[in-house]
């Protein structure tokens, strides 16, 4: 095995490190085996239950009436998430365009956005109008109110009490950590704010960004109050062989509302075309809680190797995971990079390729991002990325295989290790 491993770059004194921290693992990892299989076998009651036939896998073209495979799809999902109705549609770009419709759709001048878990992640800024941009919701007249998490990275109940306010129409709850160092939220957690927001104010609708914690826990934001469920199929419910989409999962009212913002007023849910995607959605859904496995198992693995050698780390080694997401604080962008590189060299696409910094559209500073991906951008596939800002934490996730992920770690510490920012003992 250490051979091979050679051939690929890395070296003796690498591999054994990495090799003493995954035996340290194994209990751990049984523990995401569990999940999983939980969550591989509600997938597939759900498509047993809605009666997924060949037919499902037929492509639309044009307006898309009458998709039997894409309506199926979508009931599917709902039933998964154990929700009243779903969207998932080809037609949604990413997970920052799936949270746009549900905003828009749900909201209208004159009422107002709580995040209350801070500044949501950097792509939203713009489409809040946090930092102006050409028609964010600022513009129709939607107002924004934010609320910091408590030093320890919990939220702040007394604040958001006296928040909620008449105008308050929809309260934001970002899951994972983003471009920060907070750690991510349980869906325990997230239920429980659910229940604190709607005694306030029972008729606000709670959204929940869902992006990187799907199939992550036995649950989902769904199952403990909240109004959507919002995310991207290029990160866990899309098992990487999505090629695009987006799912938003809720009341019928709010995926209702949520659709005519898709499409236009009068059509909604009714027409989009799948184009041939109808296979791959079905398939990387049922694939997609294994899938999510290897990703966990190799934040794990990056928490261990990196608390180890000394960077800051969250969540740390020990702590119970809420999403695949692994932050690594390297404290100089000499680090970010040099971690990227190793992953970019662990792609099986364009791992030749060396990722540079660059300005990438709805970020504040410039990015790094290393992704040998199949379907471009997908970081449920090895991905790492960071903005080039203090203090310089790179994010690391994804991985189709455990296997696969635990290359792209060792390699990023063989890049450390060669630009002499590491030792290793």
């Amino acid at each position: 095995m250490k051979d091979i491993y050679e051939k690929l770059g890395i070296s003796p004194a690498v591999y054994d490190y990495c090799h003493r921290i995954e035996e340290s693992l194994s209990e751990r990892f049984q523990k995401f085996d569990q999940t999983a299989e939980y969550n591989q076998m509600k997938v597939l009651l759900a498509m047993q239950k809605n009666r997924v036939s060949e037919e499902c896998f037929g492509a639309s073209s044009g307006y898309g009436y009458n998709d039997h495979g894409r309506d199926i799809l979508e009931r599917v999902y709902a039933d998964t998430f154990h929700t009243e109705s779903c969207l998932v549609r080809p037609q949604i770009a990413c997970g920052t365009h799936a949270l746009a419709i549900a905003l828009f759709g749900n909201l209208r001048p004159g009422d107002e956005i709580l995040a209350p878990a801070g500044k949501p992640y950097d792509t939203l800024e713009e489409v809040i109008g946090i930092r102006p941009s050409r028609g964010s919701l600022a513009e129709f007249g939607v107002t924004y109110r934010q609320v910091d998490l408590l030093h320890d990275g919990t939220f702040d109940y007394e604040t958001i009490r006296k928040s909620i306010n008449e105008k308050t129409k929809l309260v934001a709850i970002q899951r994972s950590k983003g471009y920060q160092t907070r750690p991510s939220f349980s869906v325990q957690e997230i239920g429980a704010l659910i229940a604190f927001v709607k005694e306030i104010k029972p008729e606000v609708i709670c959204m929940v960004d869902n992006c990187y914690g799907e199939f992550v826990d036995t649950i989902e934001p769904s199952d403990v109050g909240a109004d959507m469920t919002v995310g991207s199929l290029i990160k866990n419910p899309g098992g990487g062989l999505a090629p695009i989409g987006g799912y938003i999962a809720g009341t019928k009212e709010c995926v209702e509302n949520a659709s005519y913002r898709m499409t236009c007023p009068g059509l909604g849910m009714e027409v989009g075309a799948t184009l041939g995607v109808n296979r791959s959605f079905y398939q990387g859904f049922f694939l997609a809680p294994m899938v999510t496995k290897g990703a966990l198992k190799g934040a794990v693995f990056a928490a261990n190797v990196y608390e180890k050698l000394g960077f800051p780390v969250v969540p740390n080694g020990r702590e119970p995971r809420q999403d695949i997401i692994q932050a690594v604080t390297l404290g100089s962008p000499e680090g970010v990079i040099a971690f990227c590189k190793g992953i970019q060299a662990a792609a099986p696409v364009d791992s030749f390729v060396d990722p540079q910094p660059w300005d990438m559209p709805g970020y504040d500073s410039q990015v790094i991002m290393a992704a040998g991906a199949f379907v471009q951008g997908s970081s449920i596939e090895l991905s790492a990325d960071g903005p080039m800002k203090e203090p310089y934490a790179v994010y690391f996730q994804g991985g189709l295989t455990w296997e696969h992920a635990k290359l792209g770690i060792m390699m990023s510490v063989q890049k450390l290790l060669d630009a002499g920012l590491i030792q290793i003992s």
